[in-house]
């Protein structure tokens, strides 16, 4: 049979394995992908292994690189920005452990790989690869969906538990969750009342619900948003429910929290079902 080298097969291999390994729920997760990368790459590619997972906490705007040795065959490295959350340095070094598997014969000096491509999972190309391979090891759908089933409505502590069971940052396990959902949700990465970036689920998108951030002007949230308020205390999560003209025109329940660590508000926005009728004209969208 084939195997699958794909960034979803490659980590669909490796949980089956982690699934065989640690069949005791409180060993399983979070994955130690540091120790994984080091001994599967060990086991498999005994000739050009992985020798050693680094910190570093001065990388100058890079969260992680992938290094090749001077030695032929190459030994290769794993760096990574000690300096962030240890969720993020887990991501990190899943999406450097990516590249080793499915770029390293593409990269002969290795990579450094920026913050946004990372921390977003905005990149293209093998940046996009390596987060789906990321996305996949550490948060498999097959056990995400017993957490927090498709069709429910998560607040920030729920998907917080889950961020802390897969041992990754909130803003990755939203944007997981957001993946595998049936419900129209959006989440809006703000700071200083304005929208960075955002990420729409399918079915939100699919009926217009969804913010541009990309090359357009800065979208400023709405005054009566938590986001768009002046003060905002660290670590208080809030909930607003919000009646049609706010967001959208329909009713939305918006749930944020400040982020101690990114200093930017982190906004969670729940809208009902919408089944749209066979010629009916598109929605009015306030925010795009």
């Amino acid at each position: 049979m084939t195997e699958d080298h794909s960034p979803r097969g490659w980590a669909v291999t490796l949980t089956r394995l982690l699934d065989a390994v640690y069949p005791e729920d409180h060993l399983r997760y979070p994955v130690d992908v540091a120790k994984l990368a080091l001994d599967y790459s060990r086991q498999r590619f005994p000739d050009q292994p992985i020798r050693r997972v680094i910190a570093d906490n001065d990388l100058d705007g890079c969260d992680g690189a992938l290094i090749r040795g001077n030695t032929e065959p190459p030994k290769w490295g794993i760096l990574y920005n000690s300096s962030h959350s240890p969720g993020r340095v887990r991501f990190t070094i899943a999406h450097e452990f990516a590249h080793y598997l499915l770029h390293r014969r593409m990269l002969p000096e290795g990579i450094r790989c920026g913050e946004d491509a990372v921390t977003r999972r905005d990149g293209e190309g093998i940046e996009k690869e390596a987060d789906t391979f990321a996305a996949y090891l550490l948060m498999p759908f097959h056990d995400f969906r017993k957490q927090i089933p498709s069709d429910h409505k998560p607040t920030l502590d729920e998907l917080g538990s889950a961020a802390e069971r897969y041992g990754v940052s909130l803003t990755a396990a939203v944007l997981r969750w957001l993946e595998y959902t049936t419900r129209r949700s959006l989440f809006v990465v703000s700071r200083d009342g304005y929208a960075l970036w955002a990420k729409a689920s399918d079915a939100a998108y699919k009926s217009g619900i969804y913010l541009r951030t990309r090359s357009h002007p800065p979208f400023e949230l709405p005054k009566q948003a938590v986001g768009g308020s002046a003060v905002m205390p660290l670590d208080t999560k809030i909930k607003l429910k919000h009646p049609s003209g706010i967001w959208f025109n329909e009713p939305v329940e918006e749930h944020a929290i400040l982020s101690e660590e990114h200093d930017v508000v982190l906004t969670l926005l729940h809208l009902g079902s919408y089944v749209r009728d066979f010629g009916e004209e598109e929605p009015e969208i306030l925010a795009r």
